[in-house]
């Protein structure tokens, strides 16, 4: 029998590692840049066309490879970071693996051009699917410029999988801001369609972080500070007033590795707690310095995870760091009272000084004793005689309700109305005419078969998102508008999602000015969206729309339609009157489908009469 094991081709294997390591054009951007910071350089540029579908193209005035290096480079496990195992726990670059440029250049059409700064001549190789074309001296900057162009051009199945470009560019965006975050001593410039979308010149780090996220975001950071024989923690966490529902940044760095952690994530929120409200998240940016061999970087092909040998230490850590940075922030007065080198304001006229005022007089009963009964212990100046005439001819038409209603949140109809209603005795009702509210939260009304329950809010969101969805597809939408526009400012990676958005949002009722510089303004929002924030719901919006990676026509109009139903629907807690509910109930069943939310949750259930009756001891 012949054997049937053999080894893959090296093309063949590049394009199985490929898929690990270069996901999407963001992946290639990531991998790029982090090279172009291991190898010194103070400025580095990215251009992006397409979305980094047709190129991404990154040049830095770092150290350069030589001839021999340059060719080498594209080989697997090429790397010039380690020479053995032990270096694996002494890391101080970002890259290590020697995969990156293999797995690049297995799926796409790379060109690279590079110099030594002691060299008059540099060199250019050009590599498509692994195979090299050509490699050629060429006159050059110092440093290295990469151009990867047609990603996935011999993968059609990857391509094709690819989502829109506003998605793919968001990435990208992320991706970059992420390692501008924490090289701040770094100058980049990213620039898309021949548009510049990033340029940051060295910095302070809240400078930079402030240059990427808003200027918005400066007042709202507290810096944290400290060091310990385990690690270093320095940066910033966000006031508890700027906590909110989605789109809060959050980043951990680890040596100036941005990593995914959410143990870490929890004692942030743990160091919040009570301070903001529960499901809210605050912003953080927070950056640990420890010993190498204290980490473990090598996990995922990605380097997002890692693993720490003193994980629970270094939570307390984080605990107290951020715990002490909120204290000195309450610490501070708000209101400052010093007096000294305030010009005194002088007064017109010489008014008298004021004569001495007596002490108030004090009337006390000695004869009080909390324990006998109120009328013996009452003050005679308390007495309440001739009340009866202020409610003279009322006293027989005021309805209360008894004080145990008050405690259920159930309000009984009059007698005279019971009867009204159910004909005396109530048999035989298919539906009932009054309906009752249950703490604010459940509308319940008699039906034939029971007693139905249906949850207000999320009744009222079914009912909102079919309306949303009518008036997206017929471009009726109607627009309220706001007496004074209202500003969003937002970072390149959401701006770009919002702008994908905005023909919608407009056939929604929205009415959004694009400002430039991720500045938008807010001129009209939808009716009946009236008592919401603006910049909320349209941030909220943006943030789902990221979160589920929306990239088809009917997809974004869902996710649309279902976060401003959720944002305008109705709170539970809110009294609504009879009319109000029936209104409610009967737009619901007027929906296509009453029983469940967009998002697929329950609306409505029915308490079965045979139940009830077992409830009572008569089945």
């Amino acid at each position: 029998m012949s054997d049937i094991i053999h080894l893959l081709p090296d093309s063949v294997a590049n394009q199985i590692a490929a898929g690990e390591v270069i996901q999407r054009p963001s992946s290639v951007v990531k991998e790029l840049v982090e090279n172009a910071v291991d190898a010194g350089a103070t400025h580095i540029d990215v251009i992006v066309e397409d979305a980094g579908k047709t190129l991404v193209q990154v040049v830095d005035d770092g150290k350069g490879m030589s001839e021999t290096d340059a060719r080498l480079s594209f080989e697997r496990h090429a790397t010039s970071k380690i020479r053995e195992a032990a270096d694996l726990f002494a890391l101080h670059t970002m890259g290590f693996r020697g995969e990156a440029l293999a797995s690049i250049a297995a799926v796409a059409q790379v060109e690279l051009r590079t110099r030594q700064a002691g060299n008059e001549l540099g060199t250019c190789v050009a590599i498509e699917g692994s195979r090299v074309v050509s490699q050629e001296p060429v006159a050059c900057a110092p440093g290295s410029n990469f151009l990867v162009k047609n990603l996935f051009f011999n993968v059609p199945a990857r391509r094709k999988f690819l989502k829109s470009n506003q998605t793919e560019l968001s990435n990208i965006l992320q991706e970059f801001e992420r390692v501008a975050l924490v090289h701040e001593d770094i100058s980049f410039s990213l620039s898309h369609n021949g548009s510049v979308v990033f340029s940051l010149p060295k910095a302070t780090l809240r400078q930079r972080i402030v240059g990427i996220l808003g200027k918005k975001l400066n007042e709202q950071l507290l810096s944290v500070e400290v060091e310990t024989s385990l690690v270093r923690l320095h940066g910033f966490v966000g006031k508890p007033e700027s906590a909110r529902k989605k789109g809060a940044h959050q980043y951990f760095f680890v040596n100036g590795r941005y990593m995914r952690h959410p143990y870490f994530h929890k004692a942030v929120m743990e160091a919040f707690e009570k301070l903001i409200p529960a499901g809210d998240q605050v912003s953080y940016f927070l950056y640990f310095e420890v010993d190498p061999a204290n980490i473990d970087v090598n996990i995922h092909p990605t380097k997002t995870e890692i693993k720490f040998e003193n994980e629970l230490a270094i939570w307390q850590i984080v605990v107290a760091a951020v715990k002490e940075s909120l204290g000195r922030f309450n610490a501070v007065p708000t209101i400052d009272f010093d007096m000294e080198g305030v010009p005194e304001i002088p007064v017109f006229g010489n008014p008298a000084a004021p004569a001495s005022v007596a002490a108030p007089a004090l009337d006390v009963n000695p004869d009080f004793n909390p324990f006998k009964p109120a009328s013996s212990s009452r003050p005679k100046h308390a007495s309440a005689a001739g009340w009866e005439d202020l409610y003279a001819g009322n006293a027989q038409e005021v309805f209360m309700p008894e004080p145990e209603d008050f405690n259920t949140g159930v309000f009984a109809p009059r007698e005279e109305e019971n009867a009204t209603l159910y004909g005396g005795s109530g048999e035989g009702i298919e539906k009932s005419a009054l309906h009752y509210q249950y703490k604010g939260k459940y509308i319940m009304t008699a039906v034939k078969s029971g007693l139905m329950i249906i949850d207000q809010h999320r009744a009222h969101e079914r009912v909102l998102y079919e309306r949303y969805r009518k008036q997206m597809e017929g471009g009726t939408g109607q627009s309220q508008g706001l007496l004074f526009p209202d500003m969003l400012q937002l970072p390149p990676s959401e701006a770009v999602v919002l702008e994908h958005l905005m023909d919608d949002m407009h056939a929604l009722g929205f009415d959004l000015a694009v400002l430039g510089g991720g500045s938008f303004s807010i001129n009209a929002i939808p009716a009946g969206a009236e008592g919401l924030d603006p910049v909320e719901v349209v941030r909220g919006i943006v943030q789902a729309s990221m979160e589920k990676g929306c990239h088809i026509e009917e997809d974004v109009r869902h996710d649309i339609a279902l976060s401003l139903a959720k944002s305008a629907a109705i709170v539970q807690g809110q009294v609504l009157s009879n009319e109000e509910m029936g209104a409610l109930v009967d737009d619901l069943f007027a929906s296509r489908n009453p029983n469940q939310t967009p998002d697929g949750k329950v609306v409505v259930a029915i308490l079965g009469q045979d139940e009830l009756d077992r409830l009572f001891g008569r089945s």
